[in-house]
């Protein structure tokens, strides 16, 4: 091929790959015309402090949607992580506040009651076949009855070493940012790298198939229900370690939702099989982004819960439709 070849091929293959680009991931354009129309509303969108602001605040939005995700392309669900993310935030600010442990075994402390909540979870879903749904609805109210029974009291005051968690920065990005970075980076090198992502998606797709291929069915999903009650306490104890406090009755609350509609406008399909991460990062931006705007436009709460609302739906109708239309 020659030279003048390859400078008119090239932008052909650009514009090609723009087109694939937008058409698996639709979100993407929906998101830039919208951060479009806030800076032409308010003006003050895209500065630096509201972008930093609104990656800070995403951010634990992200470190639970990211395995969230893999489970629901598995094929389950877990809507107790709002309770979850409470928990781990009270068990970490006890450890950190009123028993002035280090701010790690603070957050080792956090992990652990994640990791007990996603194991029971994985347990009645994986290997006693009982619904997800069923399961982890029931755990969201329990797992919130027993985080105030332990903890009836608001705490905080959880000193300058637990803050570091939520408040430091490094490199000049705020450690939630870069905890959420890592999380996202962790979940896309393990679909793409490793058996056990594609394992996942096996799942997913066709539960007794996989089985059959050799693949662990109830280990793998079990595996990452206990991930998912991890992420959702570490949320939890960067939340709590950046309002330095957390009440037992609204930590969390309608977190899991929110979670869950990040994940499914960002083309993860509520029946399992098909997801991205990119798609995950996408979604998590686009309610970051649409909550923000709507509150510097002093949009009132109940019209951005109905917008949240609308988001979830469209993202279900999203997932349904989107393979259909790309064959």
């Amino acid at each position: 091929m020659t030279t003048a070849d390859r400078v008119l091929t090239r932008p052909h293959l650009l514009a090609t790959g723009g087109l694939t680009v937008v058409r698996r991931q639709p979100l993407l354009v929906v998101l830039v015309a919208m951060v479009l129309v806030f800076q032409l509303t308010t003006g003050s969108f895209l500065e630096p402090a509201n972008l930093s602001g609104i990656a800070t605040d995403a951010a634990t939005l992200a470190i639970v949607a990211v395995p969230l995700a893999l489970l629901v392309i598995s094929g389950y669900l877990d809507l107790s992580v709002g309770s979850t993310l409470a928990l781990g935030g009270l068990v970490a600010g006890w450890l950190a506040g009123q028993h002035h442990q280090s701010p790690a075994v603070a957050l080792l402390g956090a992990l652990a009651a994640g990791a007990l909540v996603g194991a029971v979870n994985g347990i009645l879903c994986c290997y006693f076949g009982l619904s997800a749904f069923i399961v982890t609805l029931g755990m969201l109210t329990a797992v919130r009855g027993l985080a105030q029974q332990l903890f009836p009291l608001p705490l905080s005051g959880f000193g300058s070493g637990f803050a570091w968690i939520g408040g430091a920065r490094i490199a000049g990005i705020a450690t939630p940012v870069v905890i959420a970075a890592l999380v996202l980076a962790a979940g896309a090198l393990f679909l793409a790298l490793t058996p056990a992502g594609r394992h996942v998606f096996a799942i997913g797709v066709n539960r007794e198939a996989a089985h059959l291929s050799g693949i662990h069915v109830r280990r793998t999903p079990f595996a990452l229900f206990v991930v998912t009650g991890v992420a959702a306490a570490l949320a939890g104890a960067v939340k709590a370690s950046v309002l330095d406090s957390v009440v037992a009755g609204t930590s969390g609350s309608g977190f899991e939702l929110a979670v869950l509609t990040a994940v499914l406008v960002g083309g993860v399909a509520l029946t399992g099989g098909t997801g991205s991460i990119l798609g995950v990062l996408l979604g998590v931006l686009f309610l970051g982004a649409l909550q923000n705007g709507l509150t510097l436009l002093n949009v009132p709460t109940f019209w951005q819960q109905m917008a949240q609302g609308v988001a979830l739906v469209a993202g279900a109708a999203l997932a349904y439709f989107a393979p259909r239309t790309g064959r």
